[in-house]
């Protein structure tokens, strides 16, 4: 026959069933978190970038990129054809202003210039001989009018006689008749002779002109060929270096073409090139920042080139420190272009992962976990983006790239 178990039995075996259960619920809940921990991804700390969202101004740029070129640069082009003889200055070194840099041959020009001396020389002697001849010529014409005025004087008189003859009965109208008419053609002759004299005058003062303007001519001629002569002796109009020069000895340049160049290396400016899809965001005015290795210097956009060139346009930054130390001829550097700004946004540190995502998410440091929360991205620059939404100031985010795990919720640190 059973007998009742006594009340310390049943404790102990509610107790016994109570531990029992409770390893079971542990064991159930150590295999799910083990198995959660098993399905959910890992990242190594050391792998990731992280960076802390904060308040503060953004700029939205466009990347451009550019070279350091001499804000004042000189071209120095050939003045005649001639072929080089010899290169005195080559490129990199300094010169003084009157310091020659190439000796052009002028041997070609040396001869022009005498043949077109000889000329004019030679006009200078028909000068003289012509005015001679006129002189001569007028001398000539003035004693015949000189002649011809006596003679119509001494016709006058021989009329006054007839006249008189006829009046007293000592002479007849032919007579009378005859004196007026060769005095009439006395008088025609001495019109024809003054007026001719009148011509020759104005003759010999249009060819006179006509010289002179000639002479004038050669003479500017001459003092052309001289300057270029003495331009054959390339020099420096000003202290610079000498940027490029054309060093091919015994090689023949065009008049006009470029052999030397010469830059004022006490200031600068940025020449760039950016894609023509971005031209119509590109204007004159517009900020820009030049970042020279570590160092970024503020500018503006100067001037654009009209025209397009392998689907690029070329502008120029003046830079607000021109003479900046950092500068070099030639030297590479990456531009920025101001499109846009908020002057107090939240914003984090621009990183691959903006670069390489194309959704509205990032990826928050929760603990030990990376979990993915939307963000709208707004504008952003080469230092920073724009979190419009999703994040508070003083979360922190990955900025290196995960494009592996862009479509997981979460990431687990190790």
């Amino acid at each position: 026959m059973d007998r009742e178990l006594s009340v310390a039995t049943k404790q102990a075996n509610r107790q016994k069933r109570l531990w029992q259960l409770g390893i079971v619920i542990a064991g159930a809940l150590a295999a799910f978190f083990g198995f959660r921990s098993l399905i959910t991804p890992g990242i190594e700390r050391s792998s990731i970038r992280l960076a802390t969202v904060e308040q503060g101004p953004v700029k939205a740029t466009l990347s451009a990129s550019g070279v350091v070129v001499p804000e004042h640069e000189l071209v120095l082009t050939s003045p005649i054809q001639a072929r080089i003889e010899q290169v005195i200055r080559s490129s990199g070194e300094q010169v003084q202003q009157g310091e020659q840099i190439l000796l052009l041959d002028r041997s070609f020009t040396q001869l022009a210039y005498e043949k077109l001396k000889d000329e004019q020389e030679l006009n200078q002697h028909k000068s003289v001989q012509l005015r001679l001849e006129l002189e001569k010529k007028l001398n000539n014409l003035e004693s015949q009018l000189a002649i011809k005025r006596m003679n119509v004087k001494s016709l006058q008189a021989r009329l006054e006689d007839e006249q008189y003859l006829l009046k007293i009965g000592g002479g007849t109208k032919e007579q009378v008749k005859q004196a007026e008419l060769n005095l009439k053609i006395a008088e025609q002759e001495l019109a024809h002779l003054e007026r001719g004299i009148k011509s020759e005058r104005a003759l010999l003062k249009a060819d006179e002109q006509e010289l002179g303007y000639t002479l004038a001519m050669n003479g500017r001629s001459l003092e052309e060929l001289e300057r270029k002569m003495r331009q054959a002796e390339v020099r420096a109009s000003q202290d610079g270096v000498v940027t490029w020069v054309k060093n091919e000895v015994g090689s023949n340049v065009s008049a006009g073409e470029v052999i030397a160049r010469l830059a004022d290396l006490s200031s600068f400016k940025v020449q760039a090139t950016i894609s023509d899809t971005y031209a119509e965001q590109l204007q004159t005015g517009a900020e820009a920042i030049v970042r020279v290795n570590e160092t970024d210097l503020k500018g503006i956009v100067s001037t654009i080139e009209p025209t397009v060139t392998n689907g690029t346009v070329t502008f120029f930054i003046a830079l607000a420190e021109k003479a900046h130390k950092a500068l070099r001829p030639n030297l590479r550097v990456d531009v920025y272009l101001t499109t846009a700004t908020k002057p107090n946004t939240l914003r984090v540190k621009n990183g691959p992962y903006f670069n390489s995502t194309s959704s509205n998410q990032v990826f928050v440091l929760r603990e030990d976990e990376l979990v993915r929360t939307p963000a709208r991205i707004g504008i952003s620059s080469a230092d920073f983006v724009e979190l419009e939404d999703g994040v508070q100031a003083g979360d922190v985010v990955v900025i290196s790239s995960l494009q592996d795990y862009e479509h997981q919720k979460k990431l687990k640190l190790k």
